[in-house]
């Protein structure tokens, strides 16, 4: 993940699954100012692939992610 330490803002979405992390996290997107990323933290499995589409379609950078105890935390870059 690349630096991992800066995010703007970051959403709890652990216990939610397929689409509300994905949903949450374009809603809170849609928020922000270009440049600005968001930390999804999540347990959803299909998040691993959910997440990275999503940013695909919606044009946002994926910047990675990492493994955060049971969950896994993503980072994404609004564009």
């Amino acid at each position: 993940m690349n630096d991992a330490s800066h995010w703007d803002i970051e959403i709890d979405a652990r216990g939610l699954l397929c689409p509300l992390p994905v949903l949450k996290a374009r809603k809170r997107l849609s928020t922000m100012g270009n440049g600005q990323v968001l930390r999804l933290v999540a347990t959803d499995p299909a998040a691993v692939i959910d997440v990275p589409h999503f940013c695909r379609e919606s044009g946002h950078d994926f910047l990675g992610s990492a493994p955060e105890g049971e969950a896994t935390a993503y980072l994404i870059r609004h564009k």
